[in-house]
């Protein structure tokens, strides 16, 4: 079952998760007049933060890399729905080349491309893997700990198309981020299809498009069920221009966070709560928990010491921050084994496919859990269970996994229009 949880057994979060359950056959049919209007990203993870009076997600992967975190119970879901996303891509698709991070001494992501592997092979498709990497000249098999292993091999373009000596596939997977930039191995493949499309990188994207997309999500769905957005959104703000080591643009930065400080008092003394707000800035660019700080008072912005700005200046790649997101801060609620934890909710195609409790016991609930010290628990049930009991209460384990997967979703229908939002025609205009 899931781990305990120490949300209280009264309280605004248990009326949400109700009202998520009384109105289930509502949010489930406006949930799929949404898709038949969007085209869903082939697979996403999104980060929650259960607050006890809010459930809100504060990140979203559309590379996600914990596959192999998932419980062997889910793995049904995930071959049905990898099933359906191929069939909405190309129904009589039988290869595919994914193309991983280049992470080939990272045995936890390398076992996470395994578990993708599997669930792909299981719909019925072909899979290789295409490495990035210079140095991977020819077939390089990798050995993993379970005894599993994985074959790396070399890229071959050909034309328009992209693959390995003697395969070519009906379509590209990637698992990378793309936070280096498109390698020209990528660029111009107009007759394979490329998943998620190449503007879906972090070269292209930013948190800020994705926070504006959610914020117009949850409005739409705020009125369908008659709740207030707020609570399952957090609120957002951006500032752009910075140099942390030049302290460049420090003022700017702490006037802005202390403008949301102060909104978020103001809706912590409407809804009674009884908590200090923070807020999270973090870089409005990239992954892996990097570019991140808690900050409860604007003044501490100011001076930032060396440690500080060099932890904020740098994100993955090397890539230095110069824009930032301002996030209100979501405390969590939930322990697992004593120490803090948050769940993560995975996804393929438009449906919720498992998810897993991240766990630090050296973070605290107003802290970013994304950080050296994690791991991971799983979110095991006596049978996978993605649909709600309302024979139950609303803290059961199927009805608090379901309020997880559909503020999960909002967050999968957000970053779809993103993706629709910032076509590479969009970029162009906003360059010209």
């Amino acid at each position: 079952m899931v781990p305990h949880l120490t949300t209280a057994l009264t309280g605004p979060l248990l009326e949400l998760e109700r009202h998520f359950l009384d109105n289930a056959c509502a949010i489930e049919r406006w949930m799929r007049t949404r898709w038949q209007e969007h085209l869903p990203p082939f697979y996403a993870s999104t980060d929650l933060r259960n607050a006890g009076f809010k459930l809100a997600p504060v990140d979203l992967n559309l590379f996600p890399g914990g596959f192999n975190n998932l419980h062997d119970a889910f793995l049904p879901l995930c071959v049905q729905a990898a099933q359906a996303a191929i069939e909405r891509i190309c129904v009589d698709a039988r290869s595919i080349l994914l193309i991983p991070e280049n992470h080939t001494r990272n045995q936890f992501y390398l076992q996470n491309v395994a578990k993708l592997v599997s669930i792909l092979r299981l719909t019925g498709l072909e899979v290789r893997l295409g490495s990035l990497l210079p140095e991977i000249t020819e077939p390089t098999v990798v050995e993993l700990p379970n005894g599993a292993s994985l074959t790396l091999e070399p890229l071959e373009r050909h034309g328009r198309r992209l693959g390995l000596k003697d395969f070519d596939p009906c379509a590209v997977l990637l698992n990378n981020d793309l936070s280096a930039g498109v390698p020209a191995q990528l660029e111009n493949l107009h007759d394979q299809w490329v998943i998620p499309p190449l503007h879906a990188g972090w070269h292209a994207r930013r948190k800020s498009r994705h926070a504006a997309a959610y914020d117009r999500v949850t409005q739409e769905f705020g009125a369908a069920i008659s709740i207030d957005p707020w609570r399952i959104n957090p609120a957002w703000d951006s500032c752009s221009g910075l140099d942390f080591q030049a302290r460049s643009g420090e003022q700017e930065l702490a006037d802005k966070v202390a403008t949301m400080l102060h909104g978020i008092r103001a809706r912590y003394k409407e809804y009674e709560i009884g908590e200090e707000p923070f807020v999270i800035v973090k870089a409005d660019a990239g992954t892996y928990g990097m570019g991140i700080m808690t900050v409860r008072d604007a003044s501490e912005l100011i001076g930032l010491n060396r440690k500080q700005r060099n932890k904020m200046s740098v994100v993955k790649e090397g890539l230095a921050v110069h824009d930032v997101i301002i996030q209100e801060g979501v405390p969590t609620v939930e322990t697992v084994h004593h120490a803090t934890a948050e769940p993560v909710v995975y996804m393929i195609d438009h449906y919720v496919v498992g998810g897993f409790y991240r766990v630090h016991g050296q973070r605290g609930r107003d802290e970013n859990l994304n950080a050296p010290g994690m791991q991971f628990e799983h979110l095991a049930f006596e049978a996978p269970c993605s649909l709600p009991d309302c024979s139950l209460g609303p803290d059961a384990p199927p009805n608090r996994f379901y309020a997880y997967g559909v503020v999960a979703r909002l967050a999968l229908l957000a970053a779809a229009l993103e993706i629709e939002a910032t076509e590479p025609a969009v970029f162009a205009a906003e360059a010209a």
